[in-house]
């Protein structure tokens, strides 16, 4: 008998099964490593093999992974509780904030006994809502999706977007309302940056993202869109996203262009439609926020140029450059501006003050109107309205409050519920607070603990705490289905507010971007030692959870302090920093994060790179990498080389791959799947975190 040496893979799957009996051993992967020099410095790549999506190889090794997952999870005790609580917060009625246009409401609603949520129409506030279009009937398994996009100023026309699965890719059609029909013009699948109707709805713009780079073009009812005129853009490059608006009054196209998707640099060009007028431009060299709208021939900006905590300022749309712009609602030193609404003849502007949303009321003249009175410490909406309305709508929801959406009387400023949210959650058990620590270089960083009331400083709690920190985007106290069941099952839920988002303006964007990103997960991490030396929980008892953005950030903190966490929730995540800019969409995000292929960025993202700094030797918490196919905007990719790594340094704890052909990033989820897989989900954390006895 002739003997053969063992290969990588079944040498590692023998030592995994003789040193951790007790730990199952998940399906091998095979080992091929791929040598890169970037700037010198060779980096190795040993799971290369499994960027191809399609190879079948990997398909192969993906349904292996899922089983082996399944596997685990289906030894966890207890999940008919699970899906009943998640139920129980899940089937409950579902409605949007919706899109005035004279006294008719446009808004996206669900029944508790749907999937999916129709669009649907109220031809007044108090009337009967009539369904234009339904997604349940699209699709036997409940994964087609629609969304509102726009509608035209008189009601007439409606455009919205049909997705698949989680996609970002919608399929735009045309509606006409009054005839309750689509109509035969209907356009490309893409992503669509704004769609906006002209006043005599013979049209459209719109800007849809392509390889060479997105253009503003001009669609025409009933033409081939192939022939679609091209309005702006031509030259600009890949790596601009633009969006267009007609103003109210119809005379006016807004466009803006943000360079990237860090949200630090757009620019805004005007251009008048009534005299078929060239493309001016307002501001393009600022390297700031910038939204705009109109109230007639006025141009209302919202912008952090010169103000870091944002400001709102007008100009005439005649003479709309930056040296004649005048502010009309200042920046505030305490309170960071975070959406700004023309409704009713009123300027109204959400803020954030310490993470926590305040209405406030303006004149177009700057005066200052009062406060909305809100229920607590939560989140809103900007106000939905015409200028010329008498009345707007907001929602409101907290971690412990269900959303509810308010009818606003703009004249007598009278807030009254417009419509509850049916979801049994028992508010009055639970209670949030707030605290802070001192992060890297001095930065105070709050967040919230959600808890049922009672709670002590035991060490006993079992934790699940979130953060995101990136892209401008703020984390603020919104209801969750999801963190309602974890509530529910005896959890205590923590909310971080990281640098890198919007909570206190652009300079606690800035301080978390770029060379800057491990102020992000220094933030993160100390909250974590502030957990465990206040005797919140004990590491064992503690998991971390984060998605997209957030899941980078899990993935660095588990990397850089493996002996802090007892469980890591991975989804979708960002893994491989230095490659990361080469797939989907994401060169888009190079401004936020960098590019290996500069020598200096290429040093901070190496550093921190969750992918490349897994270590031999070190032990792992128990992880589980949730993804699917259908994310069409951070690679899946990301998640299978991290999971085939950990997996072959981490014999000790369970490494999982959670894997759906048919989800993505963008949600688009039927109940009855979003059920399912959050009780996995919650599955995974109850067995790493010792809530439940699981047999070997």
């Amino acid at each position: 008998m002739t003997s053969r040496p063992l290969s990588l893979v079944a040498l590692s799957t023998l030592l995994a099964t003789t040193l951790h009996a007790a730990t199952p051993a998940p399906p091998p992967t095979r080992v091929q490593v791929v040598v890169d020099t970037l700037h010198t410095i060779p980096i190795e790549d040993p799971y290369r093999w499994l960027e191809d999506k399609n190879a079948p190889e990997t398909r192969d090794w993906v349904r292996a992974q899922m089983a082996f997952t399944m596997s685990q999870l289906d030894r966890v005790p207890g999940r008919d509780d699970v899906v009943a609580s998640l139920a129980k917060f899940t089937r409950a009625d579902t409605r949007s904030v919706p899109t005035v246009r004279g006294k008719r409401l446009f808004f996206s609603a669900r029944r508790a006994d749907q999937q999916q949520p129709d669009l649907v129409l109220r031809e007044s506030a108090d009337g009967p809502d009539v369904t234009l279009v339904s997604a349940d009937s699209m699709s036997t398994d409940h994964t087609t999706s629609v969304s509102l996009v726009s509608v035209s100023t008189d009601g007439k026309l409606m455009a919205y977007g049909v997705r698949k699965g989680g996609e970002d890719e919608i399929q735009l059609r045309l509606y006409d309302v009054d005839a309750r029909r689509d109509l035969a013009s209907g356009m490309p699948k893409g992503r669509y940056y704004g769609v906006s109707f002209d006043k005599a709805k013979r049209g459209f713009y719109y800007a849809r993202w392509a390889p060479e780079g997105s253009r503003v073009r001009y669609h025409r009812l009933g033409d081939d869109p192939a022939q679609d005129a091209l309005v702006f853009g031509e030259g600009l490059g890949p790596s601009i996203i633009p969006s267009a608006r007609v103003s109210e009054n119809g005379r006016w196209l807004m466009i803006t262009v943000s360079v990237g998707s860090s949200g630090d640099d757009r620019r805004l060009y005007l251009k008048d439609l009534a005299a078929n007028g060239p493309i001016v431009t307002v501001a393009d060299t600022l390297h700031a926020l910038i939204n705009a709208d109109m109230v007639g021939d006025q141009l209302v900006i919202e912008t952090n140029w010169g103000a870091p905590n944002h400001r709102v300022v007008m100009a005439d749309a005649r003479r709309p450059q930056p040296a004649n712009w005048r502010t009309i609602v200042p920046e505030s030193p305490d309170a960071v501006i975070q959406d700004v609404s023309l409704v009713g003849g009123r300027v109204y502007v959400g803020v954030l003050q310490n993470v926590v949303a305040k209405l406030r009321v303006y004149g177009l003249d700057g005066t200052a109107g009062g406060e909305v009175p809100l229920p607590g410490m939560g989140s809103l909406t900007g106000v939905a309205g015409e200028w010329g309305g008498r009345e707007g709508f907001f929602a409101y929801s907290s971690f412990t409050q269900p959303t509810t959406i308010y009818r606003y009387d703009l004249a007598t400023g009278n807030a009254r519920p417009w419509w509850r949210s049916s979801t049994p959650f028992p508010s009055d058990a639970y209670e949030v607070r707030q605290f802070s620590i001192r992060s890297t270089n001095g930065a105070k960083v709050p967040f919230f603990v959600v808890a049922r009331k009672g709670w002590a400083y035991d060490g006993t709690n079992k934790v699940l705490l979130s953060g995101y920190g990136g892209f401008n985007v703020s984390v603020t106290s919104q209801f969750s289905p999801f963190i309602a069941a974890w509530l529910d099952l005896g959890g205590v839920y923590v909310s971080a507010n990281l640098r890198g988002g919007s909570e206190f303006g652009e300079s606690w964007h800035r301080d978390g971007m770029r060379a800057n990103k491990q102020h992000t997960f220094d933030d993160f991490l100390n909250i974590t030692q502030w957990l465990l030396t206040r005797g919140v929980c004990l590491r064992q008892g503690l998991a971390i959870s984060g998605g997209s953005n957030g899941g980078l950030l899990v993935g660095a903190a588990m990397t850089q302090r493996p002996d802090l966490y007892g469980a890591v929730l991975c989804q979708v995540p960002l893994l491989d920093m230095l490659r990361y800019h080469r797939f989907l969409v994401a060169r888009f995000w190079v401004p936020e994060y960098g590019s290996s292929e500069d020598e200096e960025q290429f040093a901070w993202l190496r550093a921190y790179s969750p992918y490349l700094n897994l270590k031999s030797g070190v032990k792992y918490p128990s992880v589980m990498f949730v993804t699917g196919d259908s994310d069409t905007r951070v690679d899946p990719l990301h998640a299978r080389k991290m999971a085939a790594r950990m997996q072959a340094l981490n014999g000790e704890n369970p490494v999982l791959l959670h894997y759906d052909v048919s989800s993505g990033h963008a949600g688009g989820k039927s109940v009855d799947k979003s059920i399912q897989d959050n009780a996995d989900l919650l599955q995974f954390l109850r067995w790493r975190l010792r809530m439940v006895a699981v047999p070997d």
